[in-house]
This record gives C-alpha cells, structure tokens and sequence, in this order.
C-alpha cells in the first residue's frame, strides 16, 4: 500500500483524487437536486416525502450516505492540501498580477468558494439531515417538507441559502471542466463541448437549489 500513499501525496495523484471525489459529488447533486424539485410539483410536499422517506430507510442508500460523506471529507482534504501546496509554491505574492489575462477570477478563487460552500454546507446539514436523522422531531404531522416551511419563512436563512448556492454555481463551472480535464479528457475537440455542458450544468444546479428557498419564503408553493 506503499505505492498508492505516495501517488496520492503526488502532486497528480492529489489532482486526481481531487477530480474523482468531484465527479462523485456532481453526480450526488443531480440526484439530489432531483429528489427535491419535485417540490415543484406543488402537491403539499407529497412526492418530496415520500422519496425522501425512502431515502431515509433503504439500506444501500444509507450505506451510500457514509461513501458520500466520505468523498465529502476527502474532496475537502484534498482541497486543502492543492491550497496549502500552491502557498509553498508561491511564498510571497507578485507585486502586480493580472489574472484576468489568464483565469476567470473564480478559477482562480477556488479555495474562497470552496470555503463559503463548507459553511453553508454546514448550515444546511443541520437544518435537514441534523433534524431528519438525529432528532424526534420528524413526524407524520411535521414533515421534512414542512420543515423546509418553516426553515425559509426567514428573510435571513433564504438570502444565506441563494449566496450558498451562487458560490455552488461558481465553483462548479470551473470544478466540472478541470475535473475532467485532469482525468486526461482535454482535446480541442472535445473540451469546448465539456464546458459548454459544465456551464449549462452549473447554472442549472444552482438556480434549481436557489429556487427552491425563495418559493417556499414567498409562498410561491403549498
């Protein structure tokens, strides 16, 4: 096992690992993105409670939350390790840099984004899975769809969750490209059509997410 610690501590197998665990983390916001527009039904939360009642007591899916939470803290490790590497690198920054001229600023602001989505990360663990999992307080009467009523009546809450989800937005459409440009699928061919598929993927993701606590907070659904 030798081996595999040193390729991840290299600077291509931290990359690697890096790319991997987001490509894990993109394909669990698709469906989970999914499961929760079905809000958007406008049903009283039934379609919502039912796929997340199932969620909540199929075994595999359970075993699958601890493989999620588990590329979570590696991708964030991971993160932190490029961070930290790139610091060594650079020990003093240039007097003047023009980063325009090479990189989008949220390229280069990967490790701020990736920060603020840690705290919101945070934030919206324990609103819903703190209280669907760990607590008494789920029942038949007070639902998680009518946990999410109550969590979004707050102007506060709702303006964390769309700032939450706009830095989601931005380190996805540089996450999604780099992810599989690391992976070795970077060809003039082929890599306008993955950040053309990354981009309509981020702003997706991130509107869905942001819609859903502005039309509970301005009771656009019942």
């Amino acid at each position: 096992m030798a081996w595999l610690a040193k390729s991840l501590n290299s600077s291509l197998g931290k990359k690697l690992l890096m790319a991997i665990t987001g490509l894990f983390l993109i394909s669990f916001l698709l469906v989970h993105c999914g499961l929760n527009a079905t809000i958007f039904l406008n049903d009283g939360g039934v379609a919502f409670n039912e796929g997340a009642e199932f969620m909540a007591h199929n075994p595999i899916i359970r075993t699958m939350e601890i493989v999620l939470f588990g590329g979570l803290l590696l991708h964030i490790f991971d993160g932190l390790r490029l961070w930290l590497d790139n610091k060594k690198k650079r020990p003093v920054a240039y007097a003047v840099v023009d980063g325009a001229a090479n990189s989008k600023w949220y390229s280069r602001s990967m490790g701020l984004l990736g920060t603020l989505l840690l705290l919101f990360l945070i934030i919206h663990l324990k609103h819903f899975w703190y209280f669907s999992r760990l607590t008494n307080d789920l029942t038949e009467t007070h639902t998680l769809y009518n946990e999410m009523q109550v969590v979004f009546q707050s102007p506060i809450v709702v303006a964390i969750y769309v700032l939450g989800c706009i830095s989601l937005g931005y380190h996805l459409l540089h996450g999604f490209q780099s992810a599989f440009q690391t992976i070795g699928w970077n060809h003039p061919k082929y890599t306008p059509t993955i950040k053309a598929i990354g981009a309509i993927y981020s702003i997706i993701i991130a509107a869905a997410f942001a819609a859903m606590p502005i039309a509970f907070h301005f009771n656009l659904i019942q």
